[in-house]
């Protein structure tokens, strides 16, 4: 429960707020909007499990007030950064609009908005597939990587991971591939904003990597600095903590228009969602749980895995954000199912 009391305190206050904007803006119609909120808080928890267990794993590299900052400057920076203001940013540009223009248009004229928003669509999604798609590899094609949930599979991957920038390669492919399929007048922008995802997850993992070994060799990897500190590994890794949620959030940003054309209501009910999951990131690094359940992190990256080839799809296919959920949750359970198994086997060896 302590884990969750400020995700319970930032749903009474996003609730209020919903019901007193509607108040406003559309009378009458407050608990409809407040049912959609709901709806909305909830694809945000089933799309982004996978997205917490990720984020576990590199929280527990960082100190305990880099923790609390993900917790609360973080999700600043996921409600108005990127369930809002990106966007909104977005159409800007792709619509060659004012930024301005566009905040307003989606505060007065949301079906507009909306028809740019979908319009933008293509590049939007392909960011977002390249980069969660470099992640899945990167964690795959690792040759140090010993422990393996689906062994025919991540044995082979594990041993092309001797040969280097192999992530890149296949990622370009998919991306060569799946623009085949994008209409003619989006393919260069699809092309553009994909290799633009590649780069910045080899910048930033890039950075991070660096930052952990000299880390380690000065063996203050678990004595971060309080301090604002661009130089600091642990503000890297929150960087790239950030990053991966922004990659995560824009499947459910780009399909929550089809329950409410009301941006400000969809920043509220995906940011409750939002909130939910950096929470159980919390817990899942105080509880130590991706030790005890091996599988856990393996299921996680699968799961990102299906969920960057569905983006892909989805830049020329549309494709419900249902199945989106329910194949990241399959992989999740499966991979806790087997955990649980592996630890019973476990037990009675000892």
């Amino acid at each position: 429960m302590k884990y969750f009391t400020s995700s319970y305190i930032f749903t009474i206050i996003g609730f209020i707020a919903a019901y007193l904007w509607t108040h406003y803006s559309h009378p009458g119609s407050e608990w409809a909007v407040l049912f959609v909120v709901l709806v909305l808080s909830i694809l945000e928890v089933s799309l982004s499990f996978d997205n917490a267990v990720v984020n576990a794993a590199k929280l527990e590299k960082m100190s305990a007030i880099w923790q609390r900052r993900f917790l609360t400057w973080g999700i600043w920076i996921a409600v108005f950064g990127m369930r809002f203001l990106f966007p909104i940013l977005v159409v800007a540009i792709f619509a060659h609009l004012g930024f301005v223009d566009v905040v307003k248009l989606a505060l007065n004229d949301p079906d507009k908005y909306a028809h740019y928003l979908h319009v933008s669509h293509p590049p939007i999604i392909t960011f977002g597939a390249s980069f969660l798609i470099m992640l899945f590899f990167t964690y795959f094609l690792n040759p140090k990587k010993e422990v393996h949930w689906i062994k025919f599979l991540e044995e082979k991957l594990s041993a092309l991971g001797n040969i280097h920038g192999l992530n890149v390669i296949f990622t370009l492919a998919l991306l060569l591939i799946f623009q085949n399929f994008v209409a003619q007048e989006h393919r260069y922008e699809v092309i553009v904003a994909g290799l633009w995802g590649m780069i910045i997850y080899l910048l930033v993992e890039g950075v991070s990597s660096a930052l952990e070994k000299h880390a380690e060799k000065k063996q203050m990897i678990a004595d971060c600095s309080p301090r604002f500190n661009f130089a600091n590994s642990c503000f890297i890794n929150f960087l790239y903590l950030e990053l991966i949620d922004a990659s995560f959030s824009l499947d459910g940003v780009l399909g929550a228009f089809a329950l409410s054309k009301d941006v400000l209501i969809i920043a509220i009910g995906l940011s409750i969602g939002a909130m939910f999951v950096r929470s159980l990131t919390i817990m899942l690094v105080e509880k130590k749980t991706l030790k005890q359940y091996i599988y856990l992190e393996h299921g996680a990256h699968f799961a990102i895995g299906a969920l960057a080839l569905i983006m892909f799809i989805s830049s020329f296919y549309e494709v419900s954000e249902i199945i989106t959920g329910f194949v990241g949750l399959v992989f999740i359970i499966a991979a806790f199912i087997c955990s649980l198994i592996e630890n019973k086997k476990g037990e009675k060896n000892d």
